[in-house]
């Protein structure tokens, strides 16, 4: 194995290395390395920023290593507080196990299956606070070698500290929680985005204290999402997710500005940038959208949704091949637009009319009107469409 030229390969992109020294002696060790990589699963969807990672990750399998891809679904339920400005709403166990299922699948779009390890989080953090506890013991001593001044280093602490916001006791386990997950695993390598690095470096504390080797760590860049401004997260909404249909997100990648587009090329490509750049923006844009697309749909997929985007948008037509929906009697434009599958409660279909986002015909909608029974074409937002039939 020519160790140099793996650790090179291994290393682009990347914003953090701890250590070279020791990342180099695993790699030459000839050992089949653990590689972990934690995901909570606070939605039902990946997206583009977790690829960032997971492709790195499948460079790992490439190389014959075992990818062990932890599903945080106890930590979901306790809130991630990494970069955060204030504390994320605590999610109840229904929610949580819902949005687990689809991980797996997602994730593989990226990853290898048959070299990925499972494995659940709650399998070993629900004993430290069951009753009777058979963990118990083994939270106290993780516990116990982590000072409250070391969790308080933390920039998104210190922050939310001095301008007198709260910082809740579940968010101060955090990272002790997420840190137990790579002595559970016994993780050679543990790998995130670069918000995460006092999470990472806290698995090798505890690692340290339960008397195994510790981690090598590797964080890459924070993709921004589609908003341009905070990075991608399901929290914010500005993500494109790995299972969105071809046209939706072929067209969220069309919707970013044309500087975050370089960097999504960065990010997200092997393209030279400097070819890149070289080209029109637009046409740059759309092939950019195409090989996001392609990634995930296929090729046919990617030039179908590249086709019908330049019809709807570039050219200001409606799509050839619209959903029918029939509609028998009057009522709320709301409701319809529920029950034609294009809002998913009564709440946000309302929501979308008083922003502007419905149009009938082609004209905006104001106000939640009583919609009369006729030929005519519904649309919600930029992408979605429904032929209405009396």
């Amino acid at each position: 194995m020519n160790t140099d030229v793996n650790l090179d390969a291994i290393l682009r992109g990347t914003v953090d290395l701890i250590s070279r020294e020791e990342l180099a002696k695993k790699l030459s060790s000839g050992k089949k390395l653990r590689v972990k990589f934690g995901a909570d699963p606070t939605s039902r969807d990946l997206h583009l920023g977790h690829s960032v990672v997971l492709s790195k990750l499948r460079q790992f399998q490439d190389l014959g290593h075992t990818v062990v891809l932890i599903i945080g679904d106890f930590t979901a339920q306790v809130g991630d507080p990494s970069g955060r400005d204030s504390t994320r709403p605590v999610l109840d166990h229904e929610t949580v196990a819902n949005n687990s299922k689809t991980y797996t699948e997602q994730a593989f779009k990226v990853l290898d299956p048959g070299k990925t390890e499972i494995r659940f989080n709650s399998e070993w953090l629900k004993p430290f606070f069951a009753s009777p506890a058979a963990g118990v013991s083994d939270f106290i001593n993780a516990a116990k070698g982590v000072t409250i001044s070391r969790l308080l280093e933390r920039e998104d602490f210190k922050n939310r500290m001095a301008a007198g916001t709260p910082v809740s006791l579940l968010e101060i386990l955090y990272p002790v929680m997420q840190g137990y997950d790579s002595v559970a695993v016994k993780a050679d390598i543990e790998m995130g985005g670069q918000d995460q690095l006092f999470n990472l470096l806290m698995g090798r504390d505890l690692q340290k204290l339960n008397g195994q080797e510790p981690q090598a760590v590797l964080t890459m860049p924070l993709l921004v999402g589609t908003d341009g401004e905070k990075k991608m997260s399901k929290s914010y909404g500005n993500y494109v997710a790995l299972n969105d249909l071809p046209n939706d997100m072929f067209g969220k990648m069309m919707s970013v500005s044309d500087a975050l587009m370089y960097s999504y090329y960065e990010l997200l490509t092997m393209e030279d940038l400097a070819a890149v750049k070289a080209e029109h923006p637009m046409e740059a844009k759309k092939k950019l959208a195409g090989l996001i697309t392609a990634r995930y749909h296929g090729g046919e997929q990617a030039q179908a949704a590249r086709a019908h985007f330049e019809q709807v948008f570039s050219r200001k037509e409606l799509p050839e091949n619209m959903e029918v929906f029939r509609a028998e009697k009057p009522g709320k434009l709301s409701y319809l637009m529920v029950a034609a599958g294009l809002a998913k409660g009564m709440n946000e279909a309302r929501r979308l009319i008083d922003q502007g986002a419905v149009r009938l015909d082609g004209e905006k909608v104001s106000g939640d009107i009583v919609f009369e029974p006729k030929d005519c074409v519904l649309q919600v937002g930029r992408r979605q469409f429904r032929k209405i039939e009396k």
